[in-house]
């Protein structure tokens, strides 16, 4: 109570003892592979494609872009990306050319654009167009690629060196000095080719696991709390290239299981190896033994997808489009529902077209299969963990879990260090009556009533006076989770009208 010394009117704001517990994000990516330019190691928040177009450079030869991008494209919000292997020590890098100067500014070809790059400056679209205005025209083999309707002023969106920046895949422009840019003349210059991004050096598990005095791989996610799934997409193509074997692919896959499971809050997702039948999946599938885990799932077979780096389509592994279903479901139906039975945003066709009778085969020992179904698209068609577990089977129910256990957790926190007696215990449980409410309401507990559903428990009973003396506060928390309809059956059967006719 606070000290009077005068007369007067007082106005004191009291705590009213009700502390609302929020839901955390359920839906924040980790990607780890490797990209041709940014900072390697230590993870980098992007929270759309552009960002990553500008820190880690686009689409080039590795899978992590292109997994990115399926990521926001199916509904990914924000990620943080992790980037290995350095440049090859095994040929130096080929210097790059030197730009083209037109006016004030730099125009060079990025790296992996190809030959036969051209750039023209022409006149703007429409009568008496502005001064600064200008057409920047890219063509390669004769073929018009690009055009950016573009301004030398500064403080406009049109700017030429941002629209260039964010737009293109094959051109960068650069200013020449700090001098106001003036509009450059109309002309055609050709770009000399810009060496390819160079391979990265073989890696090990080690890099991959990282360290997390050192910020680097799977030990520099740990300091994020928010991170809900791990993706490793160039995992496989690292294999496929010599970069890492067979076993270090394993070491590397098991680390990430490893890594979800010590966090308890996010979920692995694994790839299969490309270009394996079902059978082939099933008996790769029973070689991994370490494999069985509720903080994992794998999917198959790799998706194709078009590829605006070559301009053809492409295969990919299938975890960053996955990821971003993951995100996309939740953001529409909620952690709960499973995800599955989502169609994938940007996949044109897979690489293996399973039946199901295939799938029959791989359902039953955790692996989520992605099939094509005629007018209905390409489709996840599977929600399974890697757990042998009956009761963590199903990939929502795991991430429910993380969703409920998180937010309890941290909305929670004012709890330390209170009083440790029946009116911490009946606020305990009435702060977390409610959130599990709201939870029932929205759908995520199974239950006719509030009461079926889930339970909390905080009083005398399992706080004795030994735990007291301790200073520990036990609350049992019992929830009924909502699992998936995986197998819908209906019973038909023939039936005759008995009924006899009455005569009169």
């Amino acid at each position: 109570m606070p000290s009077y010394l005068s007369p007067g009117v007082y106005v004191e704001e009291v705590q009213n003892g009700a502390r609302p517990i929020e839901g955390v994000g359920t839906a924040v990516a980790a990607f780890v592979g490797f990209a041709s330019q940014g900072p390697f190691h230590e993870p980098t928040l992007v929270t759309n494609w552009n960002q990553y177009v500008q820190t880690f450079g686009g689409f080039d030869e590795n899978y992590l872009g292109r997994s990115v991008y399926g990521y926001f494209a199916n509904g990914g919000g924000a990620a943080y990306v992790v980037r290995i292997g350095g440049p090859s020590t095994a040929a130096h890098a080929e210097p790059a050319p030197a730009p083209v100067e037109i006016g004030g500014l730099r125009i060079a070809a990025l790296p992996g654009a190809g030959a036969d790059l051209t750039v023209e400056v022409a006149d703007a679209e429409g009568e008496n167009p502005p001064e600064d205005r200008f057409r920047l025209v890219v063509s390669q083999g004769g073929k018009v690629v690009e055009t950016f309707d573009v301004s030398t002023k500064k403080n406009v969106k049109s700017y030429v060196v941002s629209q260039v920046r964010e737009r293109s895949k094959l051109i960068e422009v650069t200013e020449r000095g700090s001098a106001a840019l003036t509009r450059p003349d109309n002309q055609s210059v050709a770009l000399a080719a810009a060496p390819s991004p160079a391979a990265p050096a073989a890696v090990d598990a080690r890099e991959y696991v990282g360290d997390l005095a050192a910020r680097t791989g799977f030990g520099g996610l740990e300091t994020i709390d928010e991170i809900t799934m791990v993706a490793v997409p160039d995992l496989m193509s690292a294999h496929q290239r010599g970069l890492i074997d067979a076993e270090g692919v394993k070491t590397v896959q098991l680390a990430a299981i490893s890594h979800c499971e010590q966090m308890g809050d996010r979920v692995a997702l694994l790839d299969a190896p490309p270009g394996l039948n079902a059978q082939q999946v099933r008996a790769w599938r029973s070689e991994q033994a370490g494999y069985d885990s509720k903080y994992a799932t794998l999917y198959y077979p790799w998706i194709k997808v078009f590829d605006p780096a070559s301009g053809r389509n492409t295969m990919v592994p299938p975890s960053g489009h996955v990821a971003g279903v993951w995100a996309r479901s939740d953001a529409e139906r909620g952690v709960h529902k499973a995800p599955a039975n989502e169609v994938i945003r940007g996949a044109v066709d897979l690489e293996v077209n399973l039946s199901k009778g295939e799938q029959d085969m791989l359902n039953p020992i955790g692996v989520n299969c992605i099939r094509a179904f005629a007018g209905r698209g390409i489709r996840i068609w599977g929600a399974r963990t890697l757990s042998s577990d009956p009761g963590w089977r199903y990939l929502n129910v795991r991430r429910l879990f993380n969703y409920l256990e998180e937010s309890i957790l941290i909305g929670t926190q004012w709890v330390v260090f209170e009083p440790n007696d029946d009116r911490l215990w009946s606020s305990i449980r009435r702060n977390i009556s409610a959130f599990l409410h709201q939870a029932w309401r929205d759908g995520a507990l199974f239950g006719r009533t509030a009461a079926e559903a889930f339970y909390v428990k905080c009083d005398r009973e399992n706080n004795p006076q030994e735990s007291i003396d301790l200073g520990q506060v036990v609350c049992e928390i019992g929830v009924a989770p909502v699992k998936p309809a995986e197998f819908v059956i209906f019973r038909l059967s023939q039936f005759s009208d008995s009924t006899s006719l009455v005569s009169e």
